[in-house]
């Protein structure tokens, strides 16, 4: 029984090295190709093949990164675009201004000097109302120590106050400023349950009528130009529009 399986073992040993030789191939057996003799017949002088060492490496490859260098002359049609681009996204955008309110005799001035110094479209003189402004007043006191004396009386009730801007009420105080009277009534109702009893309402700006200049669009351009209006503001300074 040994030995029949000995001899097996060997027919199978010798079968299995006569299939991996192809041996039996013209019996139809025979392992699947791991060749592919094809791909030899498609290489070009294979002989001319060689290997190089790191430093020929390192030089082959920096000479074949600098070879596309003579591509930015196709992208030097580009440039001036993009230069044009940063050049006007730099450049400051145009703004509105204006200034007023100019009398009947200020208003002839100035459109004779606007005609002569900007260009036509780029400014505008428009008819315009500024409304009264109301105050709560205290004064007019005795001199300046009487006016320090109120505003150390004002802190200890807690009431705010502001340097007056009208030389005609100095010396004296206003604890605010409003655009209509009603609004000047409720605080001086309120600051009186203070214990403020000497304050008034009055009207410190009476209403004014007149033009008021407007520049629409004030550009890099047009601002160094704004420099010879100045003699003709009467004092008015251009302000952003609102």
């Amino acid at each position: 029984m040994l030995r029949l399986l000995a001899l097996l073992l060997v027919l199978a040993n010798a079968g299995y090295f006569a299939w991996t030789r192809g041996l039996l191939a013209d019996y139809g057996f025979a392992p699947a190709s791991q060749t592919e003799p094809q791909r030899l017949a498609q290489q070009i002088h294979p002989e001319a093949l060689r290997l190089l060492a790191p430093p020929e490496a390192r030089t082959a490859g920096g000479a074949m990164g600098a070879a596309p260098a003579p591509a930015p002359a196709a992208s030097s049609t580009v440039a001036p675009a993009s230069a044009a681009h940063a050049s006007a996204s730099s450049a400051t955008p145009a703004e509105c201004l204006q200034a007023g309110l100019f009398n009947e005799e200020q208003t002839v001035v100035l459109r004779a000097r606007l005609q002569s110094v900007l260009p036509a479209g780029s400014w505008v003189l428009e008819n315009s109302v500024e409304p009264a402004r109301w105050m709560v007043y205290m004064g007019k006191y005795s001199g300046a120590d009487a006016v320090a004396k109120k505003k150390g009386e004002l802190r200890q009730l807690r009431v705010s106050f502001e340097p007056l801007n009208n030389a005609a009420l100095e010396p004296g105080l206003s604890l605010g400023t409003f655009t209509s009277q009603p609004e000047a009534d409720a605080e001086m109702a309120r600051i009186a349950k203070r214990g403020v009893r000497t304050a008034k309402v009055i009207q410190a700006v009476p209403e004014s009528r007149g033009q008021k200049l407007r520049l629409p669009a004030v550009d890099a351009g047009l601002r160094p130009q704004l420099e010879a209006l100045k003699p003709q503001l009467a004092g008015k300074t251009l302000q952003t529009c609102h």
